[in-house]
Parts: C-alpha cells; sequence; structure tokens
C-alpha cells in the first residue's frame, strides 16, 4: 500500500529532479523539502478519502484537514465507527461543531481526541502510534496524527472491520501555494517525518501471541474453505482460536458457499493490485479472507435464514411463529415486543402485499424493511397509547377549570390535536367545558375525535377574532371563506358586510369587556346581515314601483306606492298625496337635468331617471314642509286683507311685518301710505271683478297652486270642483308690488335730504372743469405763437450781453501791469504746488520705492545667475558676484556640526531599537515559558538584569578605559590600524562591486543576516543623500549580479525568493519608506475598516452559511436546508448568487478606490523602490530579449505592488499603516474584506484570471483585465526615472567639495565579521591581485579579537563572566571617518585633480578682492594697495574661522599656506598652475583660461544645491529622530512592565515556602544550604518506556530495555541536570540536560528529541517527570 509509482506512471511525481547536474545545494535541498511536504499532502489525502469512506460523510479540505481535526470531532466519530461500545454519540462533545463554528476551540474538545484514543486502545493498536493529546489540540505534531491515522487504518483493514485506504502518491495534484505553505508549516513543526512505508512491519511486530493464533486460525479456514466441503469448513469455524460466533450446524453447506464466493471475489479484487504493488509491500491478507470478514459472512448466512423464517410466517399468517422468528438473535431486530404482536403481522402483510403490486411478483422482505416496520409498529403503538394518556389529562383539566393547564394538556404533541392558541385559552376552557357537560354521551369525558372537531373550530374562532383586531376586512372575508368553522347560511355575495359588521361587533364586544366573540356571536351577526340584506332587497323594490307610478303620471298609484310597507317611508300624509307627485316629478326632472348633456328637454322629464331611497324620502319632507308654509303664508295674506279692508293702519303694518309672508322693505315710517294705497288697490280689485268667491289660489314657489278657503280656512293642492278666485282678495304679489312702491318713493326722498353737501360739490367741480378748459384754450393759443415770443426774448437778452462785454473790456485795458503780476504771481504757486505734492508722494510710497529696486536688483541678480547656470561659458564679471558662495561661513559649520551630530544619533537610537526590540522579543518568549514553568524565572531575571545592563551603557555609551586603549588609542599601530579600517569601510562603502559579489559568496540566512547589520549601517540606514545613493548603486550592483548569475527563467523572480528583492523591499518598508505607504494608503485602508455596513465575501460556502445563521436566527426555528455544502452546491441558491453579486460589486467599488489612490500617488513611492524596477526590467530584458513587454511588467508589478504593497493593505496593523488603540485588533471581517482587495489586486497586477476552484469568480475577469490596463500604464510610469546621478547629483568631484568627511558608527563586532568574511573571500570578490582591496587587507593582517580592538584595560581578567562580558562589549559602537587611502597628498602638485582644486581656491580668492572681464587681464594688472589690504582683512577672518572650527572641519595645513600667501604672490602662482593645466590639457590660455571659471561656476551651483540638500537632511533627520524616539519611549514602557510584572513575580515567589522552587540568589542558597540536596533519580529504561519518556532506544528490542540504568541528578546550578545512562550496571554515557532547552523545546513544538543520539525522549514527558521529582510540580 505504501509505495512509490513506477515506470508505469501516467506522469512524474512532483519534484522529481531531472537536471540535477544544474541544481545547485540550496536548491536540491529546497526540491527535497518540497518533495516531502508533497508526500505528506498526499498522506493527507488518504487519510481524508479513508476517513469519509468510514463516516460516510464530507471532511475538508486536504489543507483545512489538520486544522479541521484539531477539535476532535472527527476522530471520535472516527472511534464510534470502529469501537461503537467504547464511543457513543453523546461522548462526542460538540457533534454538530456549532460550538466551534461559533466561538473556536475549547477544552473540552480534547475529550473527544481522549475518546478516540481510549477507542484505539480497546481495539489492540501498538501504542507506539499513538500521538499526545496536545498534537492534536494544539498542533504541535500534526504528521504524527496522520501517521496514527495510516496505521489505524491497516490495523483495522486486516481485522477487516474497516476498508483498505488508498494509495494516491503521485495522483493527486497540489497547487505551487499549496506546497509550499505546506513546506512552511512542516518546518515549524521541526520534527522528522514519520516513515508511512514502514507502519506494516512494526504492525507485524508488535502483534502479541494470541493474535498470532488467531491468524492461524483463520489461515485453517481460507484452506477448508478452498477445499470445498461443508463439514471441513466447519470444523475449522469451530476451531476456539478463530474466535467465531453464532454458527449454527444445519447452515454448513449456506457457510461453505458464501464464504467460497467472498474469497474469489477478494482474489479477483486483489488481482488488479498486483502490478502496482511491490512484493516486499504486498499484504498476505490481500488474497485471504480476515477473521471480521470470515465472521461477517457467517453473520450474513444467519441473517439470511432468519429473513426465511419471518417471510414464511407473514405467508402462513401465524402471529406466533412471527413473533418467535423476529426475536431470533441472527436477525438482529431492535425493539421487537411481544404486545405489539398483531400490529406486526398486520404491518409486515400489508407491506409485502404493496410490494408484491408494485413488482408484480411475488417477493421476500429484507431484513431492513422488517426492521423498518417493526419500528413504525411500535412508534404507532406507542404514539397511541401517549395520545389515549393525553386525551384523559385534558379531560381532566377541563373539568378542574383551569384554562392555562387546560391549554398546556391540548398544546401537547401527543394528543395529536390541531394547532392550539395560548391567547385563546379562556375560549377553550369555557367552550369544551359546556360542550363537556352536556348530557347526549354515555360518558363526561370527550373522545379525540370530538376533541378534535371541536379544538379545530375554537382555534378558528381564536383566529378569526384576532384578525379582526386588525380591522382588515380583505383578512376577515378570507378567513370566512377558508376557515373550518361551519358557518351556515352564509351568501358570498354579503362576504364584506359580514367583516365590516363583525369588525364593530368585535370593537364594541371589546368596550364591554367581552374577550372574544364566541361561535354563536359570529352566526348570530351573520343572520343579522342576512336579514338586514333581505329588507334591503325588499326596499329596493318598493323603490321601483314608486318610480313607476310617477312614470305613469297617476296620483293616486304614486300615494299607494307610497304608502308600500317595505318601502319604510315616514311623514306620508294622504291629503297631500297631488303635491308629493309634484316634489317627486319636479326632483326627477333636476336629475334629469344634471344628468342629460344637451340644453333641449321635454316637459315631462327623463324616463329613464330612476329616484332613490334618499331622495323619495328627501321630496316627502321637503312637501310636507311646504303644505305647512303655504298654510301659514294664505292666512298671512287673508290678515292683511282684512285689516286693510277694516282701514286699521297698525293692524296692517303687523299683518304687513309677519315673518310667514315674506314681505321686503316694509317700514314703520310709511305705515299710512301702505294703508291709503293698499285700500286703493282693493277696491280697484273689487270694482273689477268682485268678491263673490271663497276660494283664492296662491303661487307656491312659482310652481305649485295652493287653494285656500277664506271661510273654513283650509287649504288644498287639488283644485276645487267650480272653483272661482275671489279677486277682491289682494295677493302676496300685489301686496309686494305696493309695499315696494311706497318703500321706493319714501327711500329717495330720503336719499336727497341726506345728500346734499354732495349735491354742492358736485357743482363746484363742474364748475372748475369750466375754469379749465378757458385756461387751456389760452395755453393754446400762446404754444401756437411760440415762435415770435423766443425772437422777442432774443434780442433783449443781445442787448444785455453786449452792453456787460464792452464794460469788463474797458477795465481790462485800464489795469494791465496789475493783471502780468497776478498772472505771474499764480503760476510760480502752481509749480511750487506740484513739486511739493511730488515729494510727499514719494515720501508717503517710500517703501514701494525700495520694493521695486530690490525687483529690479533682483531681476538683475537672477539674469546673471541664469547667466551662470545657462551660459556655456559664463563671464567672469557674473561668475564673480557669486563666488562668495564658495565661502564656508560660521552657520555652515554649525549646520555641518548639527547634520553629523543628528547622523550619529539616528544610527545609534536606530540600533539601539533594534537591540532592544530583539531582546523584549526574547523577553516574551521567556515570559511565556514562565506562564508555563516556575523553574525559568531566573532565567527571566538573569535576562532582565542584562537588559537594564546593556541599556546602562548605552546610555552612557563610553567604552571607559578601552576607548583610549583600544582601536582608539594614541599608539602608532593602532592608529594606523584605524586608519586602515577607514580605507577599508570607504573602499567597500564608494565600490559596490566587492559587497554585491560578497553577498552571494555566503548562505542566504547568513547574507540577510549581513546586509541587516553591516552593509545598512555602513550606508548609514541611507541618512543622507550620499548614502542612499551609494546604498542604491549597491543594489543595483547586485540585483544585475543576482540576475546574471542565478535566473535560468523569467518567471524565477516571481517563484523564488530573491535576496536582493527582498532587501529592496524591507529598507523601503522600513523607517525611510514608511510614511510614503502611509500617506498612499492611510486614507483608503481607514475608510475601508471604518465602513462598517462594507462586508465583502467572496466564499459561497460562508455565504451560505451566513444567510442560513440569519433566517434560523430571524425565524427561530431550524433551517431544513443543509449546514455543510460545497461550493456548487451553496451556488445553486438564489440568495446565494445574489449576495455574492452584491458582494462582488462591493468588491471592485473598493478596489477601484484603492486602485485610484495607488495610481494617483505615484511620486510618493520612494525613488528607491522606482529605479529598482526600472534596473529590475531592464536587466530582464537583456537577459531575456525575447520577453513580451507585459511580461516584463509583470515582474515590475510583483515588486511594486505584491511585494511591496500588498503586504500592508492585508495586515495594515502590523505595517504601521493605521494607529491602532492599546489592544485594539482589526475585526475579522475587516481583515476579510482588506484580504479580498488585495487578492483581486493582486490578481489584477498579475493579469490573473479566476478558474478552477475561483470559478464562481469567472464574472470579475472582465474587470480583472480592464484593472491590469490602469496597472499596466502606472508600473511604466514607475519606472521611468532618472538615473540616481541626476537624482542625487552626484560626481566623481563631489566628495573633494563636501566641508566633512563621511563618519559611519559600527560596532567592534561588525567589525570583525567584515573584516573576516571580506579576508575570506577575497578571491571571489577580488580576483586581481593588484587590486586596492588587496593591499588594504595587507595593511590589516589578520582578523583581530574583541579584546585587542577594545584594549587590554576594558576587560577585567579575574571576572568569572569574561565570555558574557566581551559578547556585551563586542556590540561597543565606534565611530570611524572614512577615507580614501589612495589620494596622492595634497602638496604633489603632479596629482592635475589636486592642482586644480588648489588652483581654484586661489582663484577665488584673487577674483573676489579684484575685479577685471577676464581672467588674464586680472593676473596682469598689479594690485592696489586697498585692494592687498582687503585681502589681508580676509585672510585674518579665514584663519579666526578656522581656528574655531572642530576637529573634523578644519583645513589642512598646506591649504591654510597657500590661502595666507599676499595678493600678487597668489596671482604668481595661479599663473604657473594654469601653465601646468594647460600642459595636461585641462585648460587652454586661447580663450583666457575660461574652462577654470567654467568649473568654478559649476561649484558655485554644486555649494549651493548642497546647502539646499543640507537643510532638507536635517529637516528630515529631525523628524526621523522623533519618530525613533517615541518608538525608544514605547520599548522602555514595555521594559518597564516586563520590571513590574517580574517583581510580581518574585514577590509571589517569596510568599510560597510550602513548595520548592529555585532560588534566586546566592544568599537564598546560603540560607537553605542545611537543607539536604534533592536525590537523584534511578530508572530502568523500561519503567520510562512504560511511561512514555522513552520511546525507543535504537539498537535495543522492548525486552532488553530492563537492562539499562538512567541516573538523574540535579546539578548546583540551577535548572541542569547531569542524565547517566548504565548497561547491565556499567555507566556508558552521560549527557548535561538544560531544563531551559527542554522548555524551549516545547515551546517550538518540538515532540521528540534525541538523547545519547540514541534514545529517543518525550519532551512534554521528560519535563513533567522533572518537575514533579524535583520542584513538586
Amino acid at each position: 500500500m505504501y509505495h512509490e509509482d513506477n515506470a508505469n506512471s501516467l506522469r512524474p511525481r512532483y519534484g522529481s529532479i531531472v537536471d540535477d547536474e544544474r541544481l545547485s545545494a540550496e536548491e536540491m535541498d529546497e526540491r527535497r523539502r518540497q518533495n516531502i511536504a508533497y508526500e505528506y499532502l498526499c498522506h493527507l489525502e488518504e487519510a481524508k478519502r479513508w476517513m469519509e469512506a468510514c463516516l460516510e460523510e464530507e471532511l475538508p479540505a486536504t489543507t483545512e484537514l489538520e486544522q479541521g481535526l484539531r477539535n476532535g470531532v472527527y476522530l471520535g466519530k472516527l472511534g464510534k465507527f470502529f469501537a461503537p461500545k467504547m464511543v457513543s454519540e453523546k461522548k462526542i462533545y460538540d457533534r454538530d461543531q456549532s460550538r466551534y463554528q461559533k466561538s473556536g476551540l475549547h477544552f473540552r474538545h480534547t475529550d473527544n481526541t481522549v475518546q478516540w484514543l481510549r477507542a484505539m486502545e480497546s481495539v489492540g493498536l501498538p501504542k507506539i502510534f499513538y500521538p499526545e493529546t496536545t498534537d492534536v489540540y494544539d498542533r504541535k505534531n500534526m504528521p504524527k496524527v496522520i501517521y496514527c491515522i495510516h496505521a489505524l487504518s491497516l490495523y483495522l483493514y486486516k481485522l477487516g472491520i474497516a476498508p483498505q485506504i488508498q494509495d494516491l502518491l503521485g495522483k493527486v495534484d497540489f497547487t505551487e501555494e499549496e506546497i509550499s505553505n505546506m513546506t512552511k508549516e512542516l518546518e515549524k513543526y521541526g520534527i522528522q517525518m514519520p516513515a508511512f512505508s514502514k507502519i506494516g512491519g512494526i504492525l507485524a511486530n508488535e502483534l502479541s501471541v494470541d493474535e498470532a493464533a488467531l491468524h492461524a486460525a483463520v489461515f485453517a479456514i481460507n484452506e477448508a474453505i478452498d477445499k470445498g466441503q461443508a463439514e471441513g469448513t466447519m470444523k475449522a469455524l469451530s476451531n476456539p482460536n478463530a474466535m467465531l460466533r453464532n454458527m449454527q450446524s444445519a447452515l454448513a453447506q449456506h457457510y461453505q458457499d458464501a464464504l467460497s464466493t467472498a474469497k474469489k471475489t477478494k482474489e479477483a479484487q486483489a488481482s488488479g493490485r498486483r502490478s502496482s504493488v511491490s512484493s516486499e509491500e504486498r499484504d498476505v491478507y490481500e488474497e485471504l479472507l480476515t477473521q471480521n470478514e470470515i465472521q461477517s459472512t457467517i453473520n450474513l448466512v444467519n441473517t439470511q435464514a432468519a429473513v426465511r423464517s419471518v417471510n414464511q410466517a407473514i405467508d402462513a399468517q401465524d402471529e406466533a411463529s412471527l413473533l418467535a422468528a423476529l426475536e431470533l438473535p441472527a436477525l438482529g431486530l431492535v425493539g421487537v415486543s411481544p404486545v405489539n404482536a398483531h400490529w406486526y403481522l398486520e404491518h409486515l402483510k400489508s407491506h409485502k402485499e404493496h410490494r408484491k403490486q408494485d413488482a408484480g411478483y411475488a417477493v421476500q422482505l429484507e431484513r431492513e424493511e422488517i426492521q423498518r416496520v417493526v419500528s413504525s409498529c411500535n412508534d404507532f403503538a406507542e404514539a397511541e397509547k401517549r395520545k389515549l394518556n393525553a386525551i384523559a389529562a385534558i379531560n381532566t383539566a377541563i373539568r378542574l377549570g383551569n384554562a392555562e393547564e387546560t391549554v398546556e394538556h391540548l398544546m401537547n404533541p401527543e394528543a395529536q390535536l390541531p394547532i392550539v392558541y395560548q391567547s385563546a385559552a379562556k375560549l377553550y376552557q369555557n367552550e369544551l367545558f359546556n360542550l363537556q357537560i352536556q348530557g347526549n354521551r354515555g360518558t363526561a369525558d370527550l373522545s379525540h375525535e370530538e376533541l378534535c372537531v371541536a379544538v379545530e373550530m375554537l382555534s378558528a374562532v381564536s383566529v378569526l377574532n384576532e384578525v379582526l383586531d386588525t380591522k382588515d376586512p380583505v383578512a376577515v372575508t378570507e378567513l370566512l371563506c377558508d376557515s373550518p368553522l361551519g358557518f351556515s347560511n352564509m351568501d358570498h355575495e354579503n362576504m364584506q358586510r359580514y367583516a365590516d359588521t363583525l369588525i364593530s361587533l368585535r370593537a364594541e364586544a371589546l368596550a364591554q369587556g367581552q374577550e372574544f366573540l364566541s361561535w354563536n356571536d359570529v352566526q348570530k351577526c351573520i343572520d343579522t346581515v342576512n336579514q338586514l340584506v333581505h329588507e334591503e332587497h325588499e326596499r329596493v323594490i318598493a323603490i321601483a314601483e314608486i318610480n313607476e307610478a310617477l312614470n305613469s303620471g297617476d296620483v293616486e298609484k304614486t300615494l299607494s306606492a307610497l304608502l308600500l310597507p317595505t318601502a319604510k317611508l315616514q311623514g306620508v300624509n294622504p291629503d297631500t298625496a297631488k303635491h308629493y307627485h309634484d316634489v317627486l316629478l319636479h326632483t326627477k326632472d333636476l336629475i334629469c337635468k344634471v344628468l342629460q348633456c344637451e340644453a333641449e328637454q321635454t316637459s315631462s322629464g327623463d324616463e329613464s331617471a330612476v329616484l332613490w331611497l334618499d331622495q323619495i324620502q328627501e321630496a316627502i319632507y321637503t312637501a310636507n314642509q311646504e303644505e305647512e308654509e303655504a298654510f301659514r303664508l294664505a292666512e298671512a295674506v287673508a290678515d292683511i286683507n282684512l285689516s286693510v279692508s277694516e282701514g286699521d293702519t297698525d293692524s296692517t303694518l303687523q299683518a304687513l311685518q309677519v315673518p310667514c309672508v315674506g314681505l321686503r322693505g316694509v317700514l314703520a315710517e310709511c305705515a299710512d301710505d301702505y294703508q291709503a294705497e293698499l285700500a286703493k288697490r282693493q277696491v280697484l280689485n273689487a270694482a273689477d271683478g268682485g268678491d263673490g268667491g271663497v276660494w283664492v289660489k296662491h303661487r307656491i314657489k312659482d310652481r305649485y297652486d295652493f287653494y285656500y278657503d277664506l271661510q273654513t280656512q283650509k287649504g288644498t293642492w287639488n283644485k276645487p270642483q267650480e272653483f272661482v278666485h275671489n279677486t277682491s282678495q289682494l295677493t302676496k304679489e300685489e301686496i309686494q308690488s305696493t309695499v315696494g312702491s311706497v318703500t321706493a318713493e319714501y327711500n329717495r326722498e330720503q336719499l336727497w335730504l341726506a345728500n346734499e353737501p354732495l349735491i354742492v360739490l358736485l357743482q363746484a367741480r363742474i364748475r372748475g372743469y369750466l375754469v379749465r378748459r378757458a385756461h387751456a384754450d389760452r395755453l393754446e393759443y400762446l404754444r401756437q405763437q411760440e415762435p415770435n415770443v423766443v425772437r422777442l426774448q432774443a434780442c433783449w437778452k443781445g442787448y444785455k450781453q453786449r452792453k456787460s462785454y464792452k464794460d469788463r473790456l474797458n477795465t481790462l485795458q485800464s489795469n494791465v501791469g496789475s493783471a502780468v503780476k497776478i498772472q505771474s504771481l499764480v503760476k510760480m504757486w502752481v509749480a511750487r504746488s506740484r513739486y511739493t505734492k511730488r515729494l510727499q508722494y514719494f515720501k508717503d510710497h517710500e517703501k514701494d520705492i525700495v520694493k521695486i529696486q530690490a525687483f529690479l536688483k533682483a531681476n538683475k541678480a537672477r539674469d546673471d545667475y541664469k547667466t551662470l547656470t545657462g551660459a556655456q561659458d559664463p563671464p567672469l564679471s557674473v561668475v564673480r558676484k557669486f563666488v562668495h558662495l564658495l565661502e564656508q561661513s560660521s552657520l555652515d559649520v554649525q549646520e555641518e556640526q548639527e547634520l553629523t551630530r543628528l547622523r550619529e544619533e539616528v544610527v545609534t537610537t536606530i540600533r539601539s531599537n533594534q537591540q532592544m526590540e530583539k531582546d523584549l522579543n526574547l523577553m516574551d518568549i521567556k515570559i511565556g515559558l514562565l506562564v508555563k514553568n516556575r523553574i525559568t524565572l531566573q532565567d527571566v531575571v538573569t535576562h532582565s538584569k542584562k537588559m537594564k545592563t546593556m541599556k546602562h551603557k548605552m546610555s552612557n555609551g563610553a567604552l571607559g578605559s578601552g576607548d583610549r586603549q583600544g582601536i582608539k588609542g594614541l599608539s602608532k599601530g593602532k592608529r594606523r590600524r584605524l586608519e586602515a579600517y577607514q580605507h577599508l569601510f570607504y573602499l567597500l562603502q564608494t565600490n559596490p562591486c566587492y559587497l554585491a559579489k560578497l553577498i552571494f559568496q555566503m548562505p542566504q540566512n547568513k547574507s540577510t543576516k549581513f546586509m541587516d547589520t553591516v552593509i545598512f549601517t555602513l550606508y548609514n540606514y541611507a541618512s543622507n543623500q550620499r548614502e542612499e545613493y551609494l546604498l542604491l548603486k549597491l543594489f543595483q550592483s547586485a540585483l544585475q549580479e543576482e540576475i546574471k548569475s542565478k535566473v535560468d527563467q523569467i518567471q524565477d523572480i516571481v517563484t523564488g525568493n530573491p535576496t536582493v528583492i527582498k532587501m529592496v523591499v524591507s529598507f523601503n518598508r522600513g523607517a525611510r519608506g514608511q510614511n510614503a505607504l502611509r500617506q498612499l494608503l492611510a486614507p483608503v485602508v481607514r475608510e475601508i475598516i471604518e465602513d462598517k455596513s462594507l462586508v465583502i465575501n467572496t466564499n459561497p460556502v460562508d455565504i451560505y452559511k451566513a444567510w442560513v445563521n440569519q433566517l434560523e436566527t430571524q425565524t427561530g426555528q431550524a433551517s431544513n436546508l443543509p449546514y455543510e455544502v460545497n461550493a456548487e452546491q451553496a451556488l445553486s441558491h438564489e440568495e446565494v448568487r445574489t449576495r455574492l453579486e452584491s458582494s462582488n460589486q462591493m468588491l471592485c467599488a473598493v478596489t477601484d478606490k484603492v486602485l485610484s489612490s495607488i495610481t494617483s500617488s505615484l511620486e510618493s513611492i520612494p525613488y528607491g523602490m522606482r529605479y529598482i524596477a526600472k534596473v529590475l526590467k531592464s536587466t530582464l530584458h537583456e537577459k531575456f530579449p525575447d520577453a513580451t513587454e507585459d511580461e516584463l511588467l509583470k515582474i515590475v508589478g510583483n515588486l511594486l505592488y505584491y511585494r511591496y504593497m500588498n503586504p500592508a493593505i492585508v495586515a495594515p496593523d502590523g505595517f504601521d499603516i493605521i494607529d491602532m488603540t492599546a489592544g485594539g485588533q482589526l475585526h475579522s471581517d475587516q481583515r476579510r474584506n482588506l484580504g479580498s482587495v488585495a487578492k483581486m489586486l493582486q490578481h489584477a497586477a498579475a493579469n490573473k484570471l479566476f478558474e478552477g476552484e475561483s470559478g464562481h469568480l469567472t464574472g470579475m475577469n472582465q474587470y480583472i483585465s480592464q484593472t491590469y490596463q490602469k496597472f499596466r500604464a502606472f508600473f511604466q510610469a514607475a519606472c521611468d526615472v532618472s538615473i540616481p546621478e541626476e537624482r542625487f547629483n552626484m560626481d566623481e568631484y563631489s566628495d573633494m567639495v563636501t566641508l566633512s568627511k563621511p563618519v559611519i558608527y559600527i560596532s567592534v563586532d561588525e567589525i570583525i565579521n567584515t573584516h573576516s568574511l571580506v579576508l575570506e573571500h577575497k578571491e571571489a570578490i577580488s580576483p586581481d591581485q593588484n587590486d586596492p582591496l588587496h593591499e588594504i587587507l595587507d595593511d590589516l593582517g589578520e582578523v583581530p579579537d574583541v579584546e585587542s580592538l577594545l584594549g587590554e584595560g576594558a576587560i577585567d581578567p579575574n571576572d568569572p563572566n569574561k565570555e558574557s562580558t566581551l559578547t556585551q562589549l563586542a556590540k561597543t559602537e565606534i565611530s570611524l571617518t572614512l577615507t580614501n587611502k589612495f589620494e596622492l597628498p595634497e602638496g604633489d602638485d603632479k596629482d592635475t585633480k589636486g592642482l586644480m582644486m588648489k588652483t581654484k581656491k586661489l582663484i577665488v580668492d584673487v577674483i573676489r578682492i579684484q575685479p577685471g572681464d577676464t581672467l588674464t587681464e586680472i593676473l596682469e594688472t598689479p594690485a592696489s594697495s586697498a585692494q592687498e589690504v582687503d585681502h589681508g582683512k580676509l585672510v585674518e577672518r579665514r584663519v579666526e574661522q578656522d581656528a574655531n572650527a572642530p576637529e573634523g572641519l578644519k583645513s589642512s595645513q598646506a591649504a591654510l599656506e597657500d590661502r595666507q600667501l599676499p595678493l600678487e604672490q597668489k596671482k604668481r602662482k595661479i599663473t604657473r598652475n594654469l601653465r601646468t593645466l594647460e600642459q595636461a590639457g585641462l585648460v587652454s590660455s586661447s580663450n583666457k583660461y575660461q574652462d577654470i571659471i567654467n568649473d568654478i561656476s559649476k561649484d558655485i551651483r554644486y555649494q549651493r544645491r548642497y546647502r539646499q540638500r543640507r537643510k532638507a537632511e536635517l529637516v528630515k533627520l529631525q523628524q526621523t529622530l522623533n519618530a525613533l524616539s517615541s518608538k525608544a519611549a514605547f520599548y522602555q514602557d514595555q521594559i518597564n512592565y516586563y520590571d513590574t510584572y517580574i517583581k510580581t513575580c518574585l514577590d509571589n515567589l517569596n510568599r510560597k515556602n510550602a513548595r520548592r522552587s529555585i532560588k534566586l540568589d546566592r544568599k537564598g542558597e546560603e540560607k537553605g544550604s542545611r537543607k539536604s540536596k534533592p536525590q537523584s533519580l534511578k530508572y530502568t529504561a523500561a519503567k520510562l518506556h512504560e511511561k512514555g519518556v522513552i520511546l525507543e532506544i535504537e539498537g535495543l528490542q522492548t525486552n532488553q530495555l530492563k537492562n539499562v540504568m538512567f541516573d538523574i541528578s540535579p546539578c548546583e546550578e540551577v535548572g541542569d541536570f547531569e542524565v547517566k545512562a548504565k548497561f547491565l550496571g556499567v555507566e556508558m554515557e552521560k549527557v548535561q540536560l538544560h531544563f531551559q532547552d527542554l522548555l524551549q523545546l516545547q515551546y517550538e513544538g518540538v515532540a521528540v528529541m534525541k538523547m545519547f543520539d540514541k534514545a529517543k525522549v518525550n519532551v512534554n514527558l521528560l519535563i513533567f517527570l522533572l518537575n514533579k521529582k524535583f520542584y513538586g510540580k
């Protein structure tokens, strides 16, 4: 089973090495690690598939299997599979893993692993395979767990309990990323991979004698089966060693046949695997039946015989025989009860008949079917029993009258009643009690059927009451239609009426305190509504008859219709029938006019119009009212006529003022006039017609005639027979006409009297109008004569003006002299005023004038400077104006000093912080170990003291006497060595080729450490532009060297881990590049983190689980959906697809924001990153000319995005992109959001589309392609940068013109390491023996030790801790001022470069004092005495300034002597130097030495830029120093916290005197010296093996371990033990054991260690043993 694929494999295994000769040792080692990781992944896949076959459920993915096993749930289920009696489902904690998925691991999860271990122990698996519980729970040794599962699979297979595990080595594929991740995980374990191929041999060696006898008996059975004789087979089966059971002699032949068939089947299966399994690894049970398989076959035969007996009993309808057959042990049925025998027979018979009908022929029931029927019958019988008990409890509760208890029993599921509502408890109680007390049944209890019907109806009533409370007629209607209430006489046409009425009734009931409407109440309401509807129908018929009578025009018919009882009209008076008829017809006419659109109408109206009930009733009321008004009107008119005829004025006035008459304009002042006029009118009427009649006709509302009898004082609407109108009676209209005329005449008279003033005013206005009209006529006449009037006025004005002019002219002619004098005085005053104003203007604007002058001067200076910088040959006159910039002022000196100090502080602080960070990390580990074991407290205290001592030394910063006696001593030899080291580091710093080659001569781990310490120190962590330029040149050279020598394919840059790329990213992501990353990503990352509504999840399974959780949370019920699904199953749900699409849209939007932030901040990316990207692209293009532009840009994207930006996006808190509060951390959703965005950008940067396992994201591929185009343009722009020489303005003269020399701060240990490395690899990095490096190394000689560099006085020779002191002092920093050994002395004029520099300095001194157009003119013109005096002052000022300068900034003696020469001597020396330079071809007299003037102008420009850079560096260094100081303060706070913690531990430890522990100081040891020394422990190896401390000893069998004795004794040093090994009493070996080392191994997860190079020891158990025996723990 455990084998490797051979040549028959379809493809080679992963990691097969084809071209070994082309791989380096490191690459071969990496390939070996990858092979191990691949093989382990295959074993994981094998274990996963085997467990899935056993458990019949899906396990996590292969790469997640280790994590999935930690909670032990799957292991517990596996234990239940092969040992169900030992492990039950109840014993498995968190079986559905809900607790684990919600809050992670819990300590009780270890119980599952313990159950699994016990189950393996119960089946007899050798304990040598068992892992520790911590190996599973803490994931300390998961390979041991998988190894145990493989051993268990083989063991169970041989027992016939489980299927055979598959061999998948070389048959499954894993991605590069998965293999790489597994390689890293295995490196974390730090253990040797178990030998999976040796499991079979180990199992064979571990078998006991009894198991051997078992296997011999099994072999005998297999031989008997092959012979084919049933008797022989039965005899072999009866062998006690075979441990078989339940055999029946009667079934011997059946056993023979079944076993023979099973053996042939197994042999056929084994033949297919023989070709792929070597003979050494082939298992004997691959062809033979195992004991478990034999027992399974016997059980199968027994079961088949029992099933036949059951089927025969069913066919015979024999209940007793059936029960006996069901109880047969071979059948193994569960839950057979004799009480339910008749149910079994009835249901089995029915089931068998159904099967026969479905199949069409007689069939035999199988065991599973029988078990299902039996279980179903048992459930049915049990349910019936529980139902009867529940019904009895319900009846009892009803009788007791407790509504809550009644409802509780009704809601019991065992009662099998319809749904019951808790809120209607009283309704159920009352109604069911009423039903119970009815005497129509023989018993007082309600049966189940009665309860079902009643509860169903009452529940429906309860629901109806709740719906009525909502006042929703639609819902009420639907409930009445669909509910099982059974209401009678319901008409669906009246459903809305029912609903409205019931809602009103429910509201009234609640108001009256009635809690529910009963069924009777609802039925009564329905009947009431039906009655109302019927009555309304009858009224409709009556109204139709009324309309028909109106249409017929018959008054009597109309009256009969109005009097119909069904119409229910009120106030109908038969005497008024005629008026009713007229009013109704008039109403109908009005309706017709409203309905008709045309103006023309017939006199009879529109017969199609119909009067409604309310209109008819309103017409009756109107007719009755009009009749009353008509009576009152007739009586009032009769009274007026009577009063008028009697001649009584007062009576007449009162009669006229009666309201019912309705006369208008009646005034008391006109009473007499009314009487007179009405009397006249009455007389006239009597004369015209007479007064013989008794009837008077009145017109009511201009429509109806009302007849009034003057004698009887009664009236009627019907025209009396032989009607004669009494004309002597005045009608209302005549009376109104007479009254109106009298009143109008009276009003006119009163109007004239009241408005007399108005009439006067009207007359006045008329007269005014007449006057104005006369005036207008006069004006019109004048306008017509206007030209004549103007001519008259002009003649008069001309005459007057001429007279005035002549008088003035005469006056002037007589005073000419006086006029001239006045004019001169006025002119003088005007001129003086103008001058004064102008002068005052200048005084008022003096500041503006100064600004203008300054502007003009600045323009002139700017033009001169443009000429200096832009002209090819700037004039000497222009250069002379700016030569003062070359002078080093006191401010320059101060800034240089400040720059040097800040550099030193920055470098020192960086190194100090790095050391503090390392110490704190180590302290974290030791504190963690202390928490696990108290014995480590002494080490923690020691480390804390070391940290304090180192901090004290660093704060004092002195080497003591070593500074004076060490490498910086005053002796000549030490001075020579110091200069040699300064020359060496200057050469290494300025020639990057040396270090570039040296990096690749060392192993990668060593080169990384070398880069982090020596190289960054050598360049002062690029604290200024010079050192940044040189470090960048080193990166460039090293990258080109690495690509040239180590990159064979262009993708190696991506798949590998190039050293230089790693260094560049690490450096630019450090302190210098951190601000850039923060500025680039902080805003958008903070926006993503702070957006609480942003939840991005592109995993369909996670989305599905979140959806299910949400459903269950909202509904409060378990979901019917499965909990465990794969991606495809999850995506089959529409909700999951919708949420995934929404998440993808949010992801695209957020990704666009991040991408926009990146692409818009190109200038924020450090220049070093961009330049290295440019170098990377160009170098790869040179080596791989066929590579496309896209391939090169993907490599650039891998550098700029994936390596530089991506980690900061994924973990912004780890890279200080965002500020986190103390104890704060990112939420898992926030990290998933950032991770999703980073993954999307990573795919876009590499143009990698989603496919395979990410197939559900293929819809994003178009977005990936579009985003890649943006990234592509960004990467192209990022590579478009200038070269470092232009960026930093550096050239070969840069070091010569700087005021101070470069200084580095390096530790003694780093000096020694660098010296030894360069000396060791000098032939590789500098093959030329004439190279300057060899000369400097010869000057240095051998590599010195720490003590020689520090000086003899630095270390006390008697110090017992000399080594540790030396180690600490080796970290002492020394400042080295770097110098170039190969520069000639400044006095040697043969050095043309030096001569050029000296000449330029002399020329600068001369032209500052003496002007001239050309250098030749100045040199030929003698200097004046004044110029000599000025020159002397300049020299004196320089000497004084140089004397006050620091040591490192003083000028050389030769330079001082030259610059102190008199002016004429300087000019002569300049002339000589110019001739020498002309001979060297550097200058020419033909252009009057313009070349050297041009060089001076370049120096001026450089000096200005240098000052600007220096100021910028000062600001940057100060900012960096502030940040480093803050970080140092943070580390100091941590140190203080640890000090407090350690002090607390010490205090607690001193209080615990009852238990022994480590002594904390020597005083404690002296006090405890009286106590007995702990005795040594002696154990045999067998005893330690039994305890699990020793796993095995190489070369010794287990039975020989008793001859080995181990003696463990404590040493004087606390925590140290001496272990001696004796064999047969002879001491063989001894070893020193450090408890601290054991704890470190435990911390690193190492479970097994070797002792004496032979004994394998369990680290955890050894720690436990030492704690228990020596420390009482």
